[in-house]
């Protein structure tokens, strides 16, 4: 799916507001992390996308780098640092390939944003990613995740979520996205992406995942299987907290043990 999507990603996801809403948040939790160790932090984006997170971050002065399991992701991921003008490791590579890309205790934080963690599909599956996350890390190195509050999601059986647009000259593009909901308990996460130029016809196209929907108490003890403490709950990328019934997000940090 998300080979299909890198071409239109960018246009999916509106970067300006999407990054002047988490970025203050995320410098508050990494800068208290910089502080703390009183050196420039080493941080790894993983399912970094197109690299607009781990771009923000070079930019703001961490030493980053950024990982996605799809190729043509990391290719516009390149081409986007490119054109910002900074330098930024991008590398194609999944969960559980990361320390042997990047070597055992190679940063000080790992990020894990946008809902990439529920494309784990079993608790197995979850673990062993968790753990390399956790081999990724120094001790007592920090992680951040954020995903849906799928509490939430699970418990109205939520299906359609707000509709996304964007306009370049007289092009225009429209992404819908929907759940369906699986006798198996995982959800295909559907997106339909229209397109057209000027008055023609509108010309469509459909992707679609399967996700685990990840609970806030599968993931908390997931990580404590694999290595991590200190963990805190969030509700959203501004850091307010987490309400199982009305948060639209999880965002969880934690450490990993020393």
């Amino acid at each position: 799916m998300y080979d299909d999507f890198s071409s239109d990603y960018d246009r999916f996801v509106n970067w300006a507001g999407r990054l002047a809403y988490e970025m203050p948040f995320l410098e508050r939790i990494l800068g208290g992390l910089r502080e703390e160790l009183r050196s420039p932090l080493r941080v790894l984006d993983a399912a970094c996308g197109t690299g607009m997170h781990a771009i923000a971050l070079a930019k703001a002065g961490y030493n980053v780098a950024g990982a996605d399991i799809s190729f043509r992701m990391i290719e516009r991921a390149r081409e986007n640092a490119a054109a910002a003008g900074v330098e930024v490791r991008f590398e194609a590579v999944g969960f559980g390939e990361l320390t042997g890309a990047f070597g055992e205790s190679a940063f000080d934080a790992l990020l894990c944003l946008g809902n990439s963690l529920p494309h784990l599909l079993d608790e197995a599956a979850l673990i062993s990613a968790l753990q390399d996350f956790a081999a990724c890390l120094r001790p007592c190195g920090l992680f951040l995740t954020q995903n849906r509050n799928f509490d939430a999601v699970i418990a109205v059986r939520e299906r359609w979520m707000e509709p996304q647009s964007y306009r370049q000259g007289d092009e225009e593009w429209l992404f819908l996205r929907f759940y369906d909901y699986d006798a198996d308990g995982l959800i295909t996460f559907n997106v339909v992406s229209l397109h057209r130029s000027g008055e023609k016809e509108w010309q469509q196209r459909t992707m679609a995942t399967r996700l685990r929907p990840l609970r806030q108490s599968e993931l908390v003890e997931a990580l404590e299987k694999a290595g991590f403490n200190g963990i805190n709950c969030y509700g959203d990328m501004a850091g307010s907290l987490f309400d199982p019934q009305s948060s639209g997000n999880l965002v969880v940090v934690a450490r990993r043990r020393s």
